[in-house]
């Protein structure tokens, strides 16, 4: 674990916007385009809520209060959160790099939008870009921390920075250390500093724990049959119906248009959007029928590598989660004992593949049939949408509050309370020990080396029998 402490001036112009009550970006309804919902792991935080396009600073302090008849004031809070807007990987750009070869050179019709591509569209994604984390991406998590500092005055505080009260994690990853520079920038813009101290650790054991998980890798990761699902549909009927589409708009022949040339142009689409705010001509591809498709081919790949479809998936995730009680844990003790919380708040950045296992292993967004290749019709009100649960900037948020009837502990996925699987209702909030008794069975277990161990056994798939990983 790297730690990094560092002094640096903060000019107050590095936001893009002010902190003022201005439209994001200059994004109005009318340039966003009609697909923006479907663009999975992809898609904007703004479009979860979409209040936040008015007002990116805008929050709703009574999602907080705690139901009940005694009163409750936040003591501690977890913040587990995804890095913000970034480039497209560099496997992703040459994907793009084809699919733009193949239509400035074989691609015709008469439409607007094919013309504006060949004529003023250019690919401008270059290979050094390789994920990293873009202005919009520094924005993502320069707002976010300004709403939680509003939502928690007490606890996201000048002074308790100052006595080292709050605390920094994030992945090593490039896009994640910027993401978690830019949150501690909204801070101190937020409260007035012109100079920013970073305090973050670099902590891959807790953020890329997926990475050091045996089973995972040799189970999931490298095994080609762990995706089957993915692979299935791809070469199906409704991604058939999408391709076919697609080659008669652009007049090229069909068997040039691939699976993975379908997907780079629906990448264009959601990357221009995310990225510079413009609804790009590539959009016109597709309609909301198509994009439906494509976010479902993506959510049966998340499924699959990091939710619910694997039970390695969600296991691996166990250090993750004992971190997250653990520290619950001392601050319960420390509230019992009338002693003052060390850290109040815990700020941990990582990746979309950080949050889904964990999303898992707490039992969320699990649908009573899994997505499969062959159930796409029966799936349209499904709860697995990656599109609402890990865009950019996702975030977990565990709230710790004090009440005159003991410790209760309150889930927000996105800034939104969810309920904990099997607790009370959504506008609830449950007492510590009923949540500590829900993940009992977790608590007690849940070894991360034994489990990483395991994990490369043949996983149970519902209904659907054992298969090797």
């Amino acid at each position: 674990m790297t730690s990094i402490l560092s002094k640096q001036s903060l000019i107050l112009t590095t936001f893009s916007l002010a902190l003022t009550r201005l439209s994001y970006c200059s994004v109005t309804n009318s340039n966003i385009p009609s697909i923006a919902n479907y663009f999975g792991t992809k898609g904007r935080y703004e479009e979860v809520n979409p209040y936040l396009i008015n007002d990116i600073t805008s929050v709703n302090k009574s999602l907080l209060i705690p139901h009940s008849s005694d009163e409750c004031k936040p003591v501690h809070v977890t913040a587990i959160i995804r890095h913000g807007t970034r480039y497209p990987t560099v496997k992703n750009i040459k994907r793009m790099q084809r699919l733009y070869d193949l239509v400035v050179h074989e691609a015709s019709n008469d439409e607007t939008w094919l013309d504006e591509i060949k004529s003023s569209w250019k690919m401008w994604y270059t290979d050094d870009m390789d994920g990293k984390l873009v202005e919009k991406g520094s924005d993502d998590h320069r707002y976010l921390a300004v709403r939680l500092s509003k939502l928690f005055p007490s606890l996201l505080s000048v002074e308790n920075l100052k006595h080292q009260r709050i605390r920094f994690q994030t992945s090593s990853k490039h896009r994640c250390v910027d993401s978690i520079k830019a949150f501690q920038q909204g801070l101190h813009k937020h409260w007035g500093l012109e100079e920013v101290w970073y305090r973050h650790e670099v902590n891959d054991e807790l953020m890329r724990f997926f990475e050091r998980c045996r089973g995972f890798v040799e189970g999931v990761e490298n095994n080609k049959t762990a995706l089957a699902e993915v692979k299935k549909f791809k070469e199906g009927p409704e991604m058939g119906d999408v391709r076919r589409k697609m080659a008669w708009q652009l007049n090229v022949p069909y068997e040039r248009v691939m699976p993975d040339m379908v997907e780079a142009a629906f990448f264009l689409c959601s990357y221009e959007f995310a990225i510079k705010s413009l609804h790009t001509p590539w959009c016109h591809l597709f309609d909301l029928k198509d994009a439906k498709v494509l976010e479902y081919k993506n959510d049966l790949k998340q499924y699959w590598k990091r939710g619910h479809g694997h039970s390695i998936n969600s296991r691996s995730s166990c250090v993750l989660f004992h971190d997250l009680f653990n520290r619950l844990e001392l601050a319960v003790q420390n509230l019992r004992l009338g002693q003052e919380l060390p850290e109040v708040v815990t700020v941990q950045v990582g990746h979309g593949e950080t949050l889904l296992p964990l999303l898992s292993l707490l039992g969320l967004y699990k649908d009573s049939a899994p997505p499969t290749a062959d159930n796409y019709s029966q799936q349209h009100g499904r709860s697995f949408r990656t599109s609402q649960i890990v865009p950019y900037a996702a975030n977990m948020l565990f709230v710790l509050y004090d009440c005159h009837e003991g410790p209760r502990i309150q889930f927000l996925l996105n800034e939104t309370p969810v309920r904990f699987p099997g607790l009370m209702s959504v506008t609830e909030v449950p007492l510590y020990r009923d949540v500590r008794q829900r993940y009992r069975e977790l608590l007690e277990g849940c070894d991360f080396q034994k489990e990483c161990e395991v994990g490369i056994q043949p996983q149970h798939r519902g209904h659907h029998g054992n298969t090797e990983l």
